[in-house]
């Protein structure tokens, strides 16, 4: 895991989604129901559809949540980076960048 800090903070510090952290802990904790669910479906030979239709539910909580923090993250690390100015700002720019690119791969 990494331990980037958002800009002009250190290491240790709350990141962007502190405020939202229960409510994604939560959602969190349904999508692994949602997920142990389906392995119970394949454990009971459901029909493939079914199964699917599980799957791309989960597909689309775990949308929802990175999306979120996506938000959250340009919102306070990124946005406190490019206030800042410099080379911290190109930095982040270019990790939100990536994020983005590694989600609409996914």
């Amino acid at each position: 895991m990494s331990e980037h800090a958002c800009a002009g903070e250190a290491a240790g510090d709350s990141p962007g989604y502190t405020a939202q952290k229960e409510n994604y802990a939560k959602r969190l904790r349904r999508i692994e129901g949602q997920v142990r669910g389906i392995a119970k479906m394949i454990d009971e030979d459901k029909y493939c559809i079914d199964v699917l239709t599980q799957i791309s539910a989960v597909n689309s909580a775990l949308q929802s949540v990175a999306l979120g923090l996506l938000d959250e993250h340009l919102g306070h690390c990124v946005s406190h980076a490019v206030a800042a100015g410099g080379e911290e700002a190109d930095a982040k720019l270019a990790e939100a960048s990536a994020a983005i690119a590694r989600l609409v791969r996914s």
